[in-house]
């Protein structure tokens, strides 16, 4: 007889599974642009998670606030950051709803490859000002990420990875030494250290841009690769562009290895 107790649950919730530019891209005639499809809109990549005691998102991407909108988010805990580009970063400005609701200020964890320029860019959401006192503008305390650590009941590994000419963060998010979920969202390849810490991870969600080759991004045959080495239980690809719909993809995948898309939610038992 069922105790009506759920047991505790990680949930990963893909706000945006799209690459730099989006989908639809703009101006763009072609079929998947023009889908009607929901699983086809696709925007900048960017996920939060839930666990009985925190809210942690991952990225500000630049359509943050309705992705925030959609998903009822009125909460959030931490924020880490993968790394600085523009598709990742440029939603920051309306974490400071969130300082208003909670009337705190936002820790957010990142490296100091990527806290710089983000200092640079929103100064005001750092240096301390009068108006800082309102709570209705963005305030935030950064902390670097030197190694793993703990937020939420997760214990957190930062998984350094190529994009092009600079190195990125993903992130490894275990439980009582179990390997829940990895996120790697921009990467070029995933060096063979990085493999191995998340070697038999239950769910990871992984950059699969496209068919062709690309300089800074995985390519869809590269992320399958990447999955299958380290025996992913259930692997997502995201940073997708419009080249191929949700169901022609889907059509393509192996067992195991299936498309995000915004809105997914995963669930993970602790």
């Amino acid at each position: 007889m069922s105790s009506g107790i759920s047991a505790p649950k990680l949930t990963v919730t893909v706000l945006g599974s799209g690459t730099s530019q989006g989908v639809p891209m703009i101006g763009c005639p072609c079929p998947v642009c023009q889908s009607a499809d929901a699983r086809d809109k696709r925007t900048r990549s960017s996920i939060f998670l839930t666990t009985p005691q925190a809210t942690i998102l991952v990225d500000t991407a630049p359509e943050f606030r309705l992705q925030a909108l959609r998903e009822k988010l009125a909460h959030l805990d931490a924020v880490l950051f993968t790394h600085p580009h523009a598709d990742h970063i440029m939603g920051l400005d309306d974490l400071r709803r969130f300082c208003e609701i909670q009337d705190a200020a936002l820790p957010i964890y990142a490296s100091k490859e990527t806290l710089a320029p983000l200092e640079r860019i929103f100064p005001y959401a750092f240096t301390p000002h009068p108006h800082q006192k309102v709570s209705g503008y963005v305030r935030l305390i950064p902390h670097v990420i030197e190694g793993p650590f703990e937020l939420g009941g997760l214990d957190i590994t930062p998984l350094s990875v190529p994009h092009g000419a600079v190195l990125t963060l993903g992130f490894l998010f275990s439980h009582r030494g179990r390997s829940l979920f990895a996120y790697l969202s921009d990467c070029a390849s995933v060096p063979e250290p990085v493999r191995k810490l998340i070697s038999g991870v239950e769910v990871l969600i992984i950059d699969g841009l496209r068919d062709q080759p690309h300089p800074t991004h995985l390519t869809v045959s590269g992320a399958i690769e990447v999955a299958r080495a380290v025996a992913a239980r259930r692997s997502f690809l995201t940073h997708l562009t419009h080249e191929k719909s949700h169901v022609e993809r889907t059509r393509e995948m192996p067992p195991g290895v299936e498309i995000a898309f915004d809105g997914l939610k995963i669930d993970i038992d602790l």
